[in-house]
């Protein structure tokens, strides 16, 4: 892996790895990233954050992979306060955050960097994520986030071919994405109050919020398992955290009057959602996240992370608006 001068030579990114019980795909995720380096000294660094696993996956780390830097809570602290550790520590201008259950491909770091260096008003850059099982089929090219109060990942089932165009994006989908320290530090890091999902939604919008952008780039690949933590598409976990998380979400960015300006949308978005997951059988677990939501709203916490609006972004705003609606008929 090369000398310890070598290793000391400057790098751009740090790649940042939230892991609870990854031990069915982390072994594979490092192992792709070590082969982009090939025969060449590391151009990055790797940090791993473990949330308390107990299946031996960062003992594994330990003993495969020398070169990570791996630090350990001792209990799961979500992924939110997993990536934050990493961010804190990283000591480079940018940052991949990187799900456990992903494949790099091994230009895909350096294709990322070269259209963050690009771009000096780029917040975030989306990879061009792929079914592991299926790699000419798209996991996701980033998100959208509409009046409805839906967020979907953009393209997800869809044929690849169909992806090949840099994109403006809501926001990047951080299961693989770039980010640029100096303006996470400005927005500030993920809300741990998420805990789990829509997390990287939240920040997108406070980047915009303050001006920034947020894109896609289809030549930065990466493989995706897919609900390797969770067990599957529709669970009680994910959907408890996604309606309450996406309750949050509106309370923290949206000012007053964007709120009643979006408020019929939203309660159509919501009335679609529950008929949904009554479908799924899984109605009373959507309405429970949905009030939980709401009390998370009314607590101090969510109070002092909410976005104070700032007359000075009002183009912001404006722009952001026009793209809530005009995402209601995007779905692709």
């Amino acid at each position: 892996m090369g000398s310890i001068q070598e290793r000391r030579k400057p790098v751009k990114t740090t790649v940042i790895i939230p892991n609870y019980n990854g031990i069915d795909y982390l072994e594979n995720c490092l192992r792709s990233l070590e082969g982009c380096f090939g025969d060449k000294p590391p151009t990055f660094e790797v940090c791993i954050i473990d949330n308390g696993s107990e299946d031996g996956s960062p003992e594994m780390a330990e003993r495969l992979f020398p070169w990570v830097r791996l630090i350990r809570f001792p209990e799961n602290r979500g992924f939110c306060a997993a990536v934050n550790e990493g961010i804190i520590r990283a000591e480079t201008p940018y940052v991949f955050l990187l799900n456990n259950d992903t494949t790099v491909d091994p230009g895909c770091i350096r294709r990322l960097e070269r259209r963050m260096d690009n771009d000096s008003r780029l917040f975030s850059v989306a990879v061009k994520m792929l079914s592991m099982q299926q790699p000419d089929i798209m996991d996701g090219a980033g998100d959208r986030y509409n009046a409805l109060g839906w967020a979907f990942a953009i393209g997800k089932g869809r044929p690849s071919t169909d992806y090949n165009t840099p994109m403006s994006v809501f926001s990047a989908c951080a299961g693989a994405a770039l980010y640029r320290k100096a303006y996470l530090e400005k927005t500030g890091l993920l809300d741990e109050l998420h805990f789990a999902y829509l997390e990287d939604v939240d920040l997108g919008y406070r980047a915009r919020i303050a001006g920034y952008k947020n894109s896609y780039e289809p030549t930065a690949k990466v493989y995706h398992a897919g609900s390797a933590s969770t067990g599957s598409r529709y669970n009680p976990f994910k959907i408890t955290h996604s309606s309450r998380n996406s309750i949050y979400l509106i309370y923290k960015n949206m000012p007053f009057f964007q709120l009643l300006l979006n408020l019929p949308f939203l309660a159509a978005g919501f009335l679609i959602k529950t008929l949904f997951f009554c479908t799924k059988g899984y109605a009373g677990v959507y309405l429970k996240g949905l009030g939980e939501g709401f009390r998370l709203c009314f607590t101090p916490e969510a109070r002092r992370r909410k976005v104070r609006f700032k007359p000075a972004d009002f183009g912001h705003y404006i722009t952001i608006q026009l793209e809530l609606w005009i995402n209601i008929f995007r779905r692709r």
